[in-house]
């Protein structure tokens, strides 16, 4: 059976690369678009009370595969989930980004001047198209679509971050947790996981099931070290060395540090023991 997380059919219509494969009506080849807000949520219905699956950031491509009631039915161009996002959240393919944010958060600001106003706020991970550059102040600003970022909080589209992903992850401690948030303003488990693990140069799924069923290989929980991952049932944790993790817990309700032990005894009544450990490869 086909995830519909990750391959985009219903009864009435799906995507071209599916025909032979699914049962639908129209199959349809996507149209490219882009998110042009901060954070836009991905939810399984088109509907504002369904819960939210996910979020794709400013400047992340989409596929869009319907429109009809002021949302769009897309694929992501990242991770290529499948869901329903607001219409007024996406705009046209426009320039391919240059940059994407390196900081766990930056302005956009309406002049390259830091006392100027903003005009949005974006996550690390968005992206963006750089048209030039300027300075003020001895400070450098990048120039995009309509204003300036801070040129020290953004580098180059896919040029990873140094250091491992676990360093990437610490830099979100104290963020709010955020079912469906895969941003510097508020994350879930495995949003924290894909996340970091993207702006160090890995390529990963979204949810706890996907990332333990694909990520790395399995290991003991004799082995575990810095950078492996422990997966309970709906939730992952990363290992900041053998003893302590890192997670964005429903618990504390931000990204905190646990000592595993004490993790495992406080999951275990509720949601069991640790079902597998990982190594990322």
């Amino acid at each position: 059976m086909l995830d519909r997380r990750l391959n985009a059919f219903r009864t009435d219509l799906a995507e071209k690369r599916l025909e032979g494969q699914v049962e639908a009506l129209r199959f349809v080849e996507g149209k490219p678009a882009r998110v042009i807000v901060p954070t836009a949520a991905m939810r399984p219905q088109p509907i504002q009370t369904s819960g939210i699956d996910t979020e794709l950031l400013f400047g992340e491509p989409v596929s869009v595969l319907d429109r009809a009631g002021g949302w769009a039915w897309v694929k992501s161009g990242v991770d290529d989930y499948v869901g329903y996002v607001e219409e007024a959240a996406l705009g046209g393919p426009g320039s391919e980004p240059t940059h994407w944010v390196t900081a766990q958060r930056t302005f956009v600001y309406s002049e390259p001047d830091m006392k100027r106003p903003t005009l949005r706020a974006l996550s690390m991970g968005s992206r963006l198209a750089v048209t030039g550059e300027a300075e003020t102040r001895g400070t450098r600003y990048l120039l995009v679509d309509g204003g300036a970022v801070i040129a020290k909080h953004v580098a180059a589209v896919g040029v990873p971050l140094a250091g491992d992903f676990v360093d990437v992850a610490a830099c979100f401690l104290g963020a709010p947790y955020l079912w469906g948030g895969r941003s510097g303003f508020g994350l879930d488990c495995s949003g924290l996981v894909q996340l970091s693990m993207m702006m160090t140069g890995r390529a990963v799924l979204r949810d706890t099931d996907m990332q333990r069923a694909s990520i790395g290989v399995e290991i003991s929980r004799d082995e575990l070290k810095r950078g492996d991952l422990v997966f309970w049932k709906g939730h992952v944790a990363i290992m900041v060395d053998a003893d302590r993790m890192l997670h964005s817990s429903g618990f504390t309700m931000d990204v905190s540090h646990e000592g595993l032990n004490d993790a495992i005894s406080r999951i275990a009544p509720m949601y069991g023991l640790p079902l597998l450990y990982r190594r990322p490869s």
